[in-house]
């Protein structure tokens, strides 16, 4: 017999539903919301159930569960392995129970990809015989590591739309049908949330997840205080729970918190010392000078050197192939070092001068000709599945 789940998640209000988008990060939740507004704008009618967050509630969604608040990776994650065993099992009954005609994953490959053999274990998705397609959006950066899951990628999903030109080679050798749909934060009606201000206040970004937040943001803030000069603080925050993080730093009164996507227009700053994730691809467009940062336990940055095979963690780097912002990883990343990078992005002439050419040669790669737009390649898969 079945051991009854702790939750079941809500059906459809209407008892029938054309697409369920699994986005379990703040950044993937905006970049799905943003495609679910445009196939809504376009296709009115079609029904759309999501797990993610704000942005795909505000994009019309019906957010059966906020992932978004559960955001966390690493060691972390084996505290919660429960919670997303029965989110696995949950998500894979409800698409069998309400028959969807696709599930869109968004980035998470860690969730994603085990909730996508779920399906085709289960025989609910297209690959297997279901009625469901089983959909991919934001590629798993599996050039940087863990290159064989595109094999398993392949047997279990019917497409993928990727947010980088290059990523149809990657694919290219198995049976997976990729399409590059352009790089959302080059798109025309992209709104970038920060901009280059060299009279502006140092951005200090320590990211999304609740681990790393903890252990990076007392650093950034020893980093600022030991700067010359008056120049103030500003920080952007995801969620309350990661601002409560954030203010259990004990933070200066002068440090400014601003919530992501509630300014009334983009945030002007002359440097940043920022994280790995989203928000500093945002700031390398920008052409804000920065430093890129990152401390996680022990045990998941033991892990990470041994699956990681590329020379940079920060995507801006990565993509450029030439350091945009110096990196300062783990036992690295000490408030002096920190200050010090700090200091020579708000002060060096020729470093904002190569920022801002590099910023011009990191738009000029994500501007490829795209196929179609995320929210056009969506649409094309439903209407296949009409």
């Amino acid at each position: 017999m079945t051991k009854a789940l702790p939750f079941r998640l809500p059906g459809p209000v209407d008892g029938d539903v054309d697409l369920l988008v699994v986005a379990a990060e703040h950044s993937g939740d905006q970049h799905a919301g943003r495609m679910v507004r445009g196939v809504l704008a376009a296709e009115p009618e079609r029904r759309v159930a999501a797990l993610g967050g704000p942005a795909l509630a505000a994009a019309g969604a019906q957010l059966l569960e906020d992932l978004t608040a559960q955001s966390t990776m690493g060691f972390a994650v084996f505290g919660k392995l429960s919670f997303y065993r029965t989110l696995i099992a949950e998500v894979v009954r409800w698409v069998g129970a309400h028959r969807p005609k696709a599930v869109c994953f968004v980035d998470s490959s860690g969730l994603n990809l085990r909730i996508a053999k779920g399906l085709f274990d289960a025989g609910f998705s297209a690959k297997a015989g279901g009625p469901t397609k089983a959909l991919y959006y934001i590629s798993p950066q599996i050039w940087a590591s863990r290159a064989k899951r595109r094999f398993q990628m392949a047997e279990h999903l019917d497409g993928l739309a990727s947010i980088f030109p290059f990523e149809r080679e990657v694919y290219a050798d198995t049976s997976l049908a990729v399409e590059f749909v352009g790089h959302p934060f080059v798109a025309a009606d992209y709104q970038p949330p920060v901009t280059y201000d060299p009279a502006g206040p140092v951005l200090l970004l320590p990211g999304s997840r609740h681990g790393v937040v903890k252990r990076l943001f007392p650093v950034m803030l020893e980093a600022f205080a030991g700067m010359a000069g008056t120049r103030q603080a500003m920080t952007l925050y995801p969620s309350d729970g990661i601002l409560d993080t954030l203010k259990a730093a004990r933070p200066p009164k002068t440090l400014q918190f601003l919530r992501t996507g509630e300014t009334d227009g983009p945030v002007g700053a002359s440097a940043v010392l920022t994280t790995s994730g989203t928000m500093s691809m945002h700031c390398a467009l920008a052409g804000i000078p920065g430093v890129v940062t990152y401390k996680t336990d022990p045990l998941t940055y033991w892990l990470g050197r041994m699956l990681v095979k590329v020379k940079f963690i920060g995507i801006a780097n990565l993509l450029l192939k030439e350091e945009m912002y110096p990196e300062f990883i783990q036992g690295a990343a000490t408030a002096r070092t920190l200050g010090h990078e700090l200091q020579q992005a708000l002060e060096n002439p020729e470093r904002v001068a190569r920022t801002q050419v590099q910023s011009g040669q990191l738009r000029e790669l994500l501007s490829a000709a795209a196929q179609n737009t995320a929210s056009e390649w969506m649409r094309g898969q439903l209407k296949s599945g009409d």
